[in-house]
């Protein structure tokens, strides 16, 4: 068997370039500096306030580029990359969803969610409700979807190594996703929510210079034409001219345009509701900071996604779908594939340590998150009572964030191999599904009761889980997460048309089936909290 060029020249690189030694390094040199800055940063920081929102301490320009760090992840950086290399227009669309899903952010969210919380979404959602099984729910929803959140995530671990060292073998992959999870972990374990701040604030900063510079080195390539560069990747594409066209995924059939609704349906009101992107507007001292952060994450990732597009075609044009989608992470390889035309073996070392810390930093950014909520809305409020002590409530969220890292890495070995981009959409659809009905229904209606809001989180996240379980993702279809075997009913690949809106119809009606009245004094100082900031708590900017 004649091996494929891509693994000929991943082998060569790392023969004559000592590429595996070199991306050691330069992932061990991130590692090693990341870590000293949280213990830096962190050290005698042991009070709620401090290891859950770093003390509201943080500049809206800090907290922006460290939210566009959270969002930026390795869907962003080789999921779209991928897509758009082998899908052409339609891999884009992930970037249009992701960038105008911001709007929604900072109209209806941000800064009612940091007037109206403390720390987690439960304080908010629990607010002018009963508070143990509310927070239970907004627990369930926020681990639940962190969860799916860490799949993709350590799916790119898996599949970005097999690329970098040409390793096949399921033992190898899974062994280098438990390394990423378990580094993750101890900078949760360090850092607590001011460590992991900084870590994203680097992060993105490199990642962001990484796509600008190699954006800027693939433009030159053809002379600085992006005309030129579109030929060729049209040329180099089996779809043609259509690769620069709306239809080369989603257009073929009417379900599959359907799906892509879906699919527009979840990024576009999913990031309003992703529980780490809700814990970041605590980190700020003030509204008018947590605006100013929607606003700079916003910039950061708008230059980022046009970087991404230019990337996408010069992977289509320079390396061709069909050695992409043959070499180790399949379409997950694109971006460094590129790296190694563009700049061989040092690039590429750079390019594929940038994606590490990209996967380490938001992992560490949703274990952060999930370990908070249980922490604080599950064993704080429900099992204590709202009478834990602090340091236990600390002592706790740090245990839960092991625990979470355990299962991260068991769900990233089973999902290795999907794209990362297609299973960060699926995240936003839990995300959107569980969270956003109820939040919107808190802060703008006066009527929202505890019985809806039961019902809002527990019925869109059921209902999605349940449509993703029984879906062409799962089973039934050639990339299917079980292979060989097909009991999905569902025909869409993504639930976010159906089980979105079912969301806002139970909290709806259970709004009105519910026996308990809305609190009109609990609603009325919710509502003047939400919209002056008196009351909410304050930090100060550390500049």
């Amino acid at each position: 068997m004649v091996a494929h060029p891509s693994a000929v020249l991943i082998q060569a690189a790392a023969t004559d370039g000592n590429n595996p030694i070199f991306n050691t390094v330069v992932f061990g040199l991130f590692v090693a500096i990341t870590l000293f800055v949280v213990y830096r940063v962190s050290s005698g920081a042991t009070s709620r306030a401090d290891y859950y929102a770093a003390g509201s301490a943080f500049t809206g320009r800090q907290n922006g580029i460290a939210l566009s760090g959270d969002y930026l992840s390795a869907a962003s950086f080789l999921g779209i990359a991928g897509a758009i290399a082998v899908n052409g227009y339609d891999g884009f669309l992930y970037s249009i969803g992701f960038l105008v899903a911001w709007l929604i952010a900072l109209m209806l969210v941000a800064e009612l969610t940091r007037n109206t919380g403390r720390f987690t979404m439960g304080d908010v959602l629990s607010f002018r409700m009963k508070q143990r099984p509310v927070r239970a729910a907004a627990a369930t929803s926020t681990l639940v979807i962190s969860l799916f959140y860490m799949l993709a995530q350590m799916a790119g671990a898996g599949g970005l190594i097999s690329l970098l060292l040409n390793i096949h073998s399921a033992f190898g992959q899974a062994l280098i996703i438990a390394v990423v999870g378990l580094v993750m972990v101890v900078y949760v374990l360090v850092g607590g929510m001011k460590g992991t701040t900084w870590v994203q604030i680097i992060k993105a900063s490199l990642l962001i210079l990484s796509v600008a510079l190699m954006t800027v080195f693939l433009i030159g390539k053809f002379g600085f034409n992006i005309s030129n560069l579109l030929s060729q990747a049209a040329y180099n594409n089996p779809m043609g001219a259509k690769l620069l066209q709306p239809g080369g995924s989603y257009g073929a059939t009417d379900l599959t345009k359907l799906d892509f609704v879906s699919l527009s349906f979840a990024l576009v009101l999913g990031t309003a509701a992703l529980p780490h992107v809700l814990m970041r507007f605590y980190t700020v001292p003030t509204a008018g900071e947590a605006r100013r952060s929607v606003v700079w994450a916003t910039s950061c990732v708008l230059i980022f996604y046009l970087c991404t597009l230019v990337i996408g075609y010069g992977s289509a044009a320079l390396v061709g779908s069909k050695e992409i989608k043959s070499a180790p992470g399949g379409e997950n390889s694109a971006a460094p594939l590129l790296a190694l035309h563009i700049g061989g073996p040092v690039l590429l070392g750079v390019i594929s340590a940038v994606a590490f810390a990209t996967i380490l930093a938001v992992v560490a950014g949703l274990t952060m998150t999930a370990s908070t909520s249980f922490a604080h809305d599950v064993y704080a409020n429900i099992f204590k009572r709202g009478k834990a002590d602090p340091y236990e409530e600390v002592r706790v969220a740090r245990l839960t964030a092991v625990v979470i890292g355990l299962l991260s890495i068991i769900g990233g070995i089973l999902a290795n191999g999907q794209n990362i981009a297609f299973l960060v959409a699926l995240a936003f659809a839990v995300a959107a599904s569980a969270n956003l009905s109820t939040l919107l229904y808190s802060l703008f209606w006066k009527r929202f009761n505890t019985t809806g809001t039961l019902w809002g989180i527990y019925g869109g996240l059921i209902a999605c889980l349940v449509l993703v379980a029984f879906s062409p993702v799962v089973s039934g279809s050639p990339d299917s997460i079980i292979k060989g075997v097909d009991f999905h009913w569902f025909p869409l690949k993504n639930p976010g048309l159906v089980s979105i809106p079912f969301s806002f119809l139970c909290g709806f009606v259970g709004t009105l089936v519910g026996r308990g009245k809305a609190d009109r004094y609990k609603q009325a100082e919710m509502e003047v909290r939400s919209l002056t900031g008196i009351g909410a708590p304050q930090g100060r900017l550390r500049h």
